[in-house]
């Protein structure tokens, strides 16, 4: 297990280098902060100045080295817009996204494995049917067409759901939470099913069955817990998509999370916040790797033998 965590470490350390650097350099691309914080009739010694006081005057490699030494010692700068230390910032959103997508996740995993696993139990029933057509329905929604459409039909039209914002009761949650849920649950419902046919099907199941184990065992004490590779697999890439996609979710509905937060930066060019945001980021998707490829191999020895020593 040791040398399975350690190769996993290293190869996904490298793609954490390459957003790093790549952020840095196309957040530059964005445009001149002096043109953005500086009024028009700024001299060019205020111009001067401002970029000497930010190291905007130093060639981008210079800026890079520097930002990459600061970055060792946990120092990300500070923001344009606020004076803040950009870490304080993204510390101070990270929060609200990963508590609409924790919540989110929660959700659509109950819901898929209980839809899912009823589905698989009555193949090509009318409610089989039925859930399949809906969940690849779900699944195929763009979750920017489903915001705009929630927020025309619930907040415009009818006035019964708040539009933006975390002030207020639990209604503040229904529409960013559906947004986000949509789509993994439609796919995780698709998910269980196929495993779970495949699963209720085996012959242990058939051993269990003959043994007069009640049905409500065989299907989810047997046939659901050797179903979990591939739920926990597809589950573990739409967690870490959600962190990584809620951009678009924080933006329609004001969610004061990092995805919105990086949105703001870029429009203000606010690069030590912009790199800190997209680092975080980084980090935690990082770290949900690890502990899904750990959770894994825990659950099938095939994938520890299968790292080479």
């Amino acid at each position: 297990m040791t040398t399975f965590l350690r190769k996993r470490i290293v190869s996904s350390a490298i793609p954490l280098v390459v957003v790093v650097l790549g952020v840095f350099i196309l957040a530059r691309l964005t445009g001149n902060p002096v043109d953005l914080y500086l009024p028009l009739s700024a001299t060019a010694e205020q111009r001067a100045a401002f970029s000497a006081e930010h190291g905007f005057d130093q060639p981008i490699l210079v800026q890079l080295w520097d930002y990459l030494g600061q970055v060792v010692q946990l120092d990300f700068g500070e923001s344009l817009r606020t004076g803040q230390p950009a870490a304080e910032m993204v510390l101070e959103a990270f929060p609200a996204t990963l508590q609409l997508a924790a919540v989110t996740m929660l959700i659509a995993i109950v819901g898929a494995v209980l839809i899912g696993s009823l589905a698989a139990y009555r193949p090509n029933s009318l409610a089989d049917r039925t859930s399949s057509f809906l969940s690849m329905t779900a699944a195929s929604i763009p979750d920017f067409w489903f915001a705009i459409m929630g927020v025309l039909v619930f907040g415009v039209s009818l006035g019964i759901l708040p539009t933006s914002g975390v002030t207020g009761g639990p209604e503040v949650w229904v529409l960013p939470i559906a947004t986000l849920l949509i789509r993994p649950f439609g796919v995780l419902v698709q998910v269980v099913r196929g495993s779970m046919v495949a699963a209720l099907s085996a012959p242990y199941v058939k051993v269990a069955r003959g043994k007069g184990a009640s049905e409500k065992r065989v299907v989810f004490g047997h046939a659901l817990r050797n179903a979990t590779m591939p739920v926990l697999t597809v589950a573990g890439d739409l967690t870490i998509g959600l962190v990584n996609g809620a951009v678009v979710v924080e933006t329609i509905f004001g969610w004061p999370g990092i995805g919105k937060l990086m949105i703001d930066s870029i429009l203000q060019r606010d690069f030590a916040v912009l790199q800190a945001a997209v680092l975080l980021t980084a980090v935690t998707i990082f770290l949900l790797n690890i502990l899904i490829d750990v959770c894994y191999a825990l659950l099938d020895a095939r994938v520890r033998q299968a790292v080479p020593a």
